[in-house]
């Protein structure tokens, strides 16, 4: 890649397409676990609920609905993905791979693509419009002034402006 081509992954509208992604996943995980906890929007497969404190389901479901509402709103971004990526994890390799050694064979196709997508959101952050970014904003007001769009962190076009202003 050229150093071009580079550049335009820190645009806005990458920004915006990493929460729209963010927020997607986040509510696909969140209707997983209010389907296994309340049967809703659903019943979960087997058409039954997880009885309350029963390992790993209704765990799994504890997880799903917190770490996906965080998700959602973009609150704790980093740590919630990587929360529920080692969930993923967990119950691909003891609920699926047991059954077959890939992912089609033992119907852990979802299980294996919450884990990865999960896993990359520990990397990119919550993106644009996420509770994430207007906490850390909330705490630079002052250098906002100075260019800094208070991302907290994140590289992007405003690395760029503070060298060039430095």
């Amino acid at each position: 890649m050229t150093t071009k081509s580079i550049s335009r992954l820190h645009g806005p509208s990458v920004d915006y397409a990493i929460a729209a992604f963010r927020v997607v996943i986040g509510f696909l995980f969140f209707c997983h676990g209010t389907s296994t906890l309340f049967a809703w929007p659903t019943a979960p497969h087997g058409g039954h609920t997880a009885a309350v404190g029963a390992w790993p389901s209704w765990w799994g479901a504890v997880i799903q609905l917190v770490c996906g509402a965080a998700l959602f709103l973009g609150l704790g971004t980093r740590f919630a993905a990587f929360i529920a990526s080692g969930s993923m994890a967990y119950a691909y390799f003891w609920s699926h791979q047991p059954d077959g050694v890939l992912p089609i064979q033992n119907n852990g196709e979802l299980s294996a693509i919450f884990c990865w997508a999960l896993f990359l959101m520990i990397f990119l952050g919550a993106g644009a419009l996420s509770l994430d970014r207007l906490i850390a904003r909330g705490g630079r007001t002052a250098q906002s002034d100075n260019g800094d769009d208070g991302t907290a962190g994140e590289q992007g076009p405003t690395t760029e402006l503070r060298e060039v202003n430095a």
